[in-house]
């Protein structure tokens, strides 16, 4: 009985279904133009805007059954590709990457051309299929720039990498039914290329505004919790942060080390050559402490020329990490701009072997081992007195201690140099506000 049934559809009046998307593509156009005109810095918004009313031009001219004046199909139905092609580059303006104006073209004029051809001639597959191709290469493009963007939140990273990835899958389901389908279904491409066009208009525009509202959130979180002028954690964020991090470490039995900076002379500096060029020696700080921390090392500006660094480390590793940073400031201090400042930095290390709950305390024995480097010349790196680990930390902190051990027995039979070094590290946890030599 259900084999002599033969497949019928629901009647979908394609007029209908085109004006609708018309109006809609309009709104959400007119609606991004309107957030274009609020936020003027985003102009992104402005391409998107323009794409969605060109891409409701495009349906219009090539859909109404009486358009007000006569185009051929081609050139209204290469709106929409030239309406993808704009979405695209506004994605890539948004995130701060050059527009490719050619690419946005190229859909359109590969597709006005080939429509020349008889091969591609009106109600060919081959033109289907061309079409549904064009389209599905830009939402696929849309969703590998959303995908290169890694600053949003899972959340948005997820919808705005899937929704397109689903349009473009969508959008090449013509080719499928054309082919796999019986003729009943297969002639319901158009309804099916409509209906998609609804749910991708709404879909994309939704994409958009979830991601100025990403990049709002950003923008303020990054006022709130960076420091404007040297672009590293502000005061508070870097405290709040470090005690997360002093938490995790706790919780795993592992040690903490605070390293407390100071810029040498940076009063001098400022007196000597003036307020301009003292921000440029904190900025050139700045600098080198991002290429010289490790992703998880915290970094922050505690006010003037006062900074902070706190990693997940024992001393000794912790003491490699800060006079790498001492010699790569101290490098770059020599000539800052026009002027020979030779500004150089000085650092206290304390660590942890417990879990810290008062960092303060931690910060104060990290600012003392500060104070006598500082006391003793400057430009170098001392180590506070060390906290013997608890009982549940101390064979792990062995272990550490004995790994870290061997590359400076090997490193002894390089040069007196070389081993005073490397002897300088491996004593650094066991005398009391003991020196690191200075690697120049």
């Amino acid at each position: 009985m259900f084999a002599a049934v033969k497949p019928q559809l629901l009647p979908l009046d394609v007029p209908t279904l085109a004006f609708v998307a018309v109006c809609i593509a309009a709104l959400l156009g007119l609606l991004l133009l309107f957030a274009w005109v609020q936020q003027r810095n985003v102009r992104a918004l402005a391409w998107w805007g323009s794409a969605y009313l060109i891409g409701a031009s495009s349906i219009a001219l090539w859909a109404a059954p009486a358009p007000l004046f006569a185009i051929p199909k081609e050139f209204a139905q290469a709106l929409t590709f030239l309406a993808c092609g704009m979405i695209w580059n506004g994605v890539r303006l948004f995130h701060r990457r050059p527009l490719l104006p050619t690419a946005a073209f190229i859909g359109a004029f590969v597709w006005i051309v080939l429509c020349q051809l008889p091969a591609f001639a009106e109600g060919n597959n081959e033109r289907i299929a061309l079409g549904a191709v064009v389209v599905a290469a830009y939402t696929f493009f849309i969703a590998l720039e959303l995908h290169r963007e890694r600053r949003k939140t899972l959340y948005s990273r997820l919808a705005a990498i899937v929704v397109p990835c689903v349009h473009a899958a969508i959008f090449l389901m013509p080719l499928a039914m054309q082919a796999y389908l019986p003729a009943a279904y297969a002639a319901s491409w158009l309804n099916v290329f409509t209906l998609e066009s609804l749910l991708y208009a709404v879909g994309t525009a939704f994409i958009m505004l979830l991601m100025v509202k990403d990049n709002d959130v950003d923008l303020y979180r990054s006022a709130a919790f960076t420091d404007p002028l040297t672009g590293l954690l502000n005061r508070r964020a870097f405290l709040e942060n470090a005690l997360s991090l002093c938490a995790r470490q706790g919780e795993r039995g592992q040690p903490v080390t605070m390293l407390m900076l100071d810029l040498d002379h940076f009063k001098s500096i400022n007196d000597r050559f003036g307020h301009a060029i003292g921000d440029e020696v904190l900025r050139v700080f700045a600098n080198a402490a991002r290429s010289n921390m490790r992703g998880s090392d915290l970094v922050g500006r505690l006010g003037g020329e006062e900074f902070a660094v706190i990693v997940a480390e024992p001393m000794q590793f912790a003491a490699r990490i800060g006079e790498r940073l001492r010699a790569s400031f101290e490098t770059a201090g020599i000539q800052i701009g026009e002027h020979a400042i030779g500004a150089t930095l000085s650092i206290g290390a304390a660590t942890s072997h417990e879990p810290v709950t008062d960092i303060a305390a931690l910060i104060a024995r990290a600012d003392a081992a500060l104070y006598r480097a500082k006391h003793d010349g400057r430009n170098r790196l001392y180590a506070a007195d060390a906290e013997p680990p608890s009982q549940d930390a101390r064979p792990l902190a062995a272990a550490r201690n004995g790994q870290a051990a061997k590359p400076a027995r090997l490193s002894q039979g390089k040069g007196p140099a070389r081993r005073a070094k490397s002897v300088g590290l491996a004593a650094i946890g066991e005398n009391a506000t003991s020196r690191l030599p200075s690697a120049r």
